[in-house]
């Protein structure tokens, strides 16, 4: 049977999986909503298929939907990129259930990492480090009240089965608890239709580090460096970089070999993501793991020559891992900058609408991934991402050069973007001297603000 793939997603990342398609001589099709129908990827694939009307769930949340576009077409794989159904163990079941092949890890897997409450005991039982949290999922308020006493304010309270930010409450005292616990409960379940929820220790201002790992059918898996990505606001990454300007290459070595241990113990198959939060004595702690692809996987592609895409692809049609750990070297350091939708002075607002001019970067060291063109239409129903621009220079100090150079000849005009934040972050001080946490966006914009 010849092998073609349905690409289950939008925007830049369906098109960085068509791309990947291509080149490995596999068709593609790709799905689209309504709002949808003039985009990149619809037009760069093999062949294109709409999937349901504009809101995500009659369209790129509609597994029905999806399942009927891949039989229809003659698919025999399904990559789902990230977000949307990317790790919905749901999802991944009717998949394998239809004798199709999920690009991504089983959906046991899936299920197993999916609830982040069963993930920290899994990464216990590997002897992995966690924060200090509840034993599983916490029923009542009653009962956070007696774990929040034990393990001492500040807390987190987060969703199970939450990602992307999402469903996390900061609580730092039981008046607050009382405040938040319930309210937290109905996030978790309009975010993820899950109320069940889980403590944690807040680790105050910590660096936001996780790893990048591969894992093939015959029980290969290497990890490929760590990335920083502790440039955040609302619990939402905006800046990466690798390497960290914080880790040590011996805290490296150690992260690393606990990420391999947890994918191992879980017979993971395919790319995954381990996160740690590294408090400012270097202790870390696993927090989750992505089973999927990253949005800031073209870092470390960067950094390492591997193609992360095209070895999820490899691995799902049976192939081996084609290097060891060993093999993996690291050349230079790359920056990631999130380029949305999105008006900074108003607390970071969707802004969608028409592109009227449109200027991309280039030059060497340059990568843009993007769905954008002229004329194009932001439309208001999805995430605001609107590109990714990479740089890699031989040393941090060029790539923050080449990151400057790039943002100020970026140009996007029509909708707010944040662009200009972006490049007033790679003039400050304490990002140049790498000398951050997560913190670092709310401190930004005081700083901003107070000299405005």
């Amino acid at each position: 049977m010849q092998n073609k793939i349905l690409v289950a997603n939008r925007g830049e990342i369906a098109l960085r999986i068509i791309r990947a398609c291509k080149e490995l001589g596999i068709s593609s099709v790709a799905i689209y909503s309504t709002a949808d129908t003039d985009s990149l990827h619809v037009k760069f694939a093999d062949e294109a298929i709409c999937v349901g009307s504009e809101k995500s769930t009659n369209s790129y949340l509609s597994m029905n939907n999806i399942i009927s576009a891949a039989i229809a077409t003659g698919c025999n794989a399904i990559h789902p990129g990230y977000g949307f159904l990317s790790e919905n163990e749901k999802f991944a079941e009717i998949v394998e259930k239809c004798n199709i092949k999920f690009i991504g890890p089983s959906s046991k897997v899936i299920e197993q990492c999916g609830n982040k409450a069963r993930a920290r005991k899994i990464a216990q039982e590997c002897g992995v480090p966690v924060v200090k949290g509840s034993n599983g999922v916490v029923k009542s308020l009653d009962e956070a009240k007696v774990i929040a006493q034990e393990i001492g304010y500040p807390i987190l309270i987060k969703a199970a089965s939450g990602g992307g930010g999402k469903g996390i409450s900061i609580v730092k005292n039981e008046e607050e608890l009382t405040r938040t616990f319930e309210k937290t409960m109905l996030e978790a379940y309009a975010n993820f239709g899950d109320r069940s929820v889980y403590l944690e220790k807040l680790i105050e201002n910590p660096r936001h580090i996780e790893i990048q790992i591969l894992a093939d059918h015959y029980g290969n898996v290497i990890h490929l460096g760590e990335r920083d990505c502790s440039i955040q606001r609302r619990n939402q990454k905006m800046i990466e970089e690798t390497p960290s300007p914080f880790i040590t290459e011996k805290l490296r070595e150690r992260m690393g070999k606990d990420a391999v241990k947890i994918a191992k113990y879980l017979g993971y198959v395919s790319a995954g993501t381990v996160e740690f939060v590294v408090d400012k004595e270097g202790n870390y702690y696993f927090i989750e793991m992505n089973t999927r692809i990253q949005v800031e996987h073209p870092i470390t592609e960067m950094v390492t020559g591997v193609d992360l895409v095209k070895e999820q692809i490899k691995i799902a049609y049976g192939q081996e891992l084609s290097f060891k750990q060993e093999d993996i070297t690291f050349t230079g350091h790359a920056i990631e900058c999130r380029i949305n939708a999105e008006d900074v002075e108003h607390n970071f607002a969707p802004s969608p609408g028409k592109i009227n001019n449109l200027v991309f970067p280039g030059g060497f060291g340059v990568r843009l991934d993007s769905h954008l063109y002229s004329n194009y239409v932001v439309p208001p129903y999805y995430d605001s991402l609107l590109a990714k621009l990479i740089v890699h220079g031989q040393n941090r100090k060029e790539a923050i050069r080449k990151m400057r150079v790039a943002l100020e000849q970026f140009v996007i005009d029509g909708i707010k973007t944040n662009i200009e934040f972006q490049y007033l972050i790679m003039h400050n001080p304490d990002f140049v001297r790498g000398s951050y946490d997560t913190s670092f966006i709310k401190r930004f914009l005081e700083l901003v603000r107070s000299e405005a």
